[in-house]
């Protein structure tokens, strides 16, 4: 008897989740020595990013099977844009970033990369690929989110960005689309769960560059 694809799709990437969070870029967020350039840096590629899945998101509705999860998905992409930048836009107001500053910043290589790889998946596979492609991004963030919770201080300067991602709100968007996956994975032939699974394990290796480039502050050479 198989098992959901959540649960298996977890099992193939704990050893990535875990490097995720240990990576110096989450000890530090964790321990509030994360360094105001790297944050600001992470958090203006965030935005960018956001913009892209949230795009993503509207075509996951645009193909869901049934009434529910088109509302759903419109739903998660309406979060994505109003809701999280709404975040983003607090630590803007506080570091100074405004919107021509924040228009005149390119994608770094590692969110282009994410980005892009999540639009042309959006668009050119099924239903049930794009939830696989989706879902890291929802639950490595509530994982990490708790993780962070729990060792964090109580003065940590991003305090905001972890009471989000550990949240409860955030807690029942990531269930509520890990539901939608499994559903649809239950659906799919053994070839669209394996080729769920690809986009499963290409999107967790993306979430490890997003937060490495972030790190290593990465911009374009040329």
């Amino acid at each position: 008897m198989t098992g959901t694809f959540s649960a298996e799709a977890w099992a193939r990437n704990a050893a990535a989740y875990e490097a995720i969070r240990t990576m110096p870029f989450n000890a530090e967020l964790a321990a509030g020595s994360l360094s105001r350039a790297r944050f600001l840096h992470y958090i203006v590629q965030d935005a960018h990013y956001l913009v892209g899945f949230g795009r993503a998101l509207a075509l996951a509705a645009a193909k869901a099977p049934d009434p529910d999860r088109m509302v759903q998905f419109a739903r998660a992409a309406e979060t994505a844009i109003v809701v999280e930048r709404s975040l983003h836009g607090g630590f803007f107001r506080d570091y100074g970033i405004d919107a021509d500053t924040f228009a005149r910043t390119p994608l770094s290589p590692p969110c282009d990369h994410y980005v892009a790889y999540l639009i042309a998946t959006a668009y050119a596979e099924p239903y049930e690929v794009v939830l696989g492609a989706l879902l890291p991004c929802f639950w490595i963030y509530a994982e990490i989110g708790r993780d962070i919770l729990s060792r964090a201080r109580g003065d940590n300067p991003y305090r905001a960005w972890i009471d989000t991602y550990a949240g409860e709100d955030f807690a029942t968007a990531v269930a509520a689309m890990i539901a939608a996956t499994d559903a649809a994975a239950a659906q799919a032939s053994p070839g669209a769960r394996a080729r769920m699974h690809h986009a499963y394990d290409q999107a967790t290796r993306l979430e490890y560059l997003f937060w490495d480039g972030a790190y290593r502050e990465a911009a374009w050479p040329v």
